[in-house]
């Protein structure tokens, strides 16, 4: 690695590197994951709302790795998650919220150029991302209150969401629907 300047844009390390260090496994709609924290507190079942009523982590942490063959795939999650922004290139973000509201944001270390370091993705808002420089990877974490369990990951249906979504429709058809190669 190299020691001059930002160590986010002078790194010399591949994604195969951050794979390796960092210990991440493939995952099913975030590229490669590694859980790096889950809370040893429960929230009580019944001390939540549903769908949670059935008692949860107080919360989650993992960290992820985006790459062009391992993208971050359409899905929501009914928990709120925080997005960080680690190394690598930024990444590009399209938000389907609720409300039929539609956003891109760019996560990534370029504060003057408008990127965000994190970005807070309420529970249950549709989301996919791209990579959006030339390193060809972004490495990055997710925080979750309460902790994930699978029951609470949705993968979206591109065409069924750009109906519902028309003023972004070729956005969403745009990103990366399914794995590269």
């Amino acid at each position: 690695m190299s020691t001059g300047g930002d160590p986010a844009v002078s790194t010399d390390m591949t994604a195969e590197d951050v794979r390796a260090l960092l210990g991440l496994e493939a995952n099913a709609t975030c590229g490669f994951v590694r859980e790096t924290w889950r809370s040893t507190l429960p929230i009580a079942p019944g001390g939540l709302p549903a769908p949670f009523a059935d008692g949860r982590p107080l919360g989650s942490v993992l960290y992820f790795l985006a790459t062009p063959a391992a993208h971050v795939k359409l899905h929501r999650i009914r928990n709120d998650q925080l997005y960080h922004y680690y190394l690598g290139d930024p990444l590009e973000v399209l938000l389907l919220r609720e409300n039929g509201a539609a956003e891109r944001v760019v996560v990534g270390p370029d504060l003057r150029a408008g990127q965000r370091v994190q970005l807070l993705i309420p529970g249950s808002t549709f989301h996919t991302a791209r990579l959006a420089g030339a390193r060809r990877w972004f490495l990055g974490a997710s925080t979750e209150w309460p902790g994930v369990v699978p029951a609470d990951v949705e993968i979206g249906d591109a065409e069924a969401l750009a109906a519902l979504y028309p003023q972004v429709a070729a956005d969403i058809r745009s990103f990366p629907l399914a794995d590269a190669g």
